[in-house]
Order: structure tokens, then sequence, then C-alpha cells
């Protein structure tokens, strides 16, 4: 299993951050490689349970998730149940105003379609997809919540 491990300090409030971010239809709008998000449905414990399709090295990958653990403002963890074996682990924190975003993914390369050879370039593509998706979130936030100097 591959494994990155990411983090962001986003000039917006915990809440506003883990409220975009907690709804899986959102997550086309700041990552790069997710190509859509369908059947998105609320689960018991307060996450969702989705379908995605995922371009990786030039393909489509079509997969599933479910969130498996939901604390509202501080933590989210999604695992996939169909597609790329995969699990995301999603920490919040506060400092002051802001928010600390880290996350921790790991996952397994689907060798057998895109050859051994080109794993080590899709680890690093997809260390550099994380970053992108960081930065883009963080964008977001801030543009719409003022930055108190």
């Amino acid at each position: 299993m591959a494994k990155i491990q990411k983090e962001i300090l986003i000039h917006a409030p915990v809440e506003k951050v883990f409220a975009f971010m907690s709804d899986p239809h959102n997550l086309p709008q700041i990552w790069p490689s997710m190509v859509e998000v369908k059947n998105a449905v609320q689960n018991s414990i307060g996450g969702y349970n989705f379908d995605w399709v995922y371009k990786m090295a030039g393909m489509h990958f079509n997969g599933a998730s479910e969130t498996t653990e939901f604390v509202q403002d501080k933590r989210i963890i999604t695992q996939s149940t169909k597609g790329i074996e995969s699990r995301f682990v999603w920490d919040y924190g506060v400092e002051g105003e802001n928010t600390h975003l880290s996350v921790e993914i790991e996952y397994k390369v689907p060798i057998p379609l895109i050859g051994k050879l080109a794993e080590a370039v899709i680890v690093k593509q997809n260390e550099h997809e994380a970053e992108n998706l960081l930065v883009n979130l963080k964008d977001r936030m801030e543009i719409e919540t003022p930055v108190h100097a």
C-alpha cells in the first residue's frame, strides 16, 4: 500500500471546512482527478456512502466509498468498498480562528492495469494531487472567509 500524509493551515473556522469536506458532492470542486461523485447517501454515523469516478494515469476508475468514522468538526475516515483500494483519514484541529487539516491516505495502486514500472510515477503524481487538493480547499475556504490581520 502506498501512503501519503499532508497537512495545511486554513484561515477559516473548522466548522466551515468540516461542513464542506463532509459532503462528498464537493470533492470534484477541489480535487482535480475526482471526475464525479454520485449516489451519495448519508449513513447512520453522519457521514456518506457514495460512488465516484477517479482519473489516474489517464484512465477512469469507478469505485465506491463509505464513511467509517465521523466525529463532528474533528475527524472523518472513509474506506473504499469497491474500485481502487483506499482509506482516507481527515483530522481537523482548531488553531485560533484557523483550521489545521491533516490527511493520511493509504491506497493500492492498481498495478495489473497500469504496470509495475509505472507504479513509482503514479505514487509521485498522487502525492502532488493530494497537495493540490489541500491548496484548492484552502483557496476556496479563504476566499469565502475574510482573513483578519
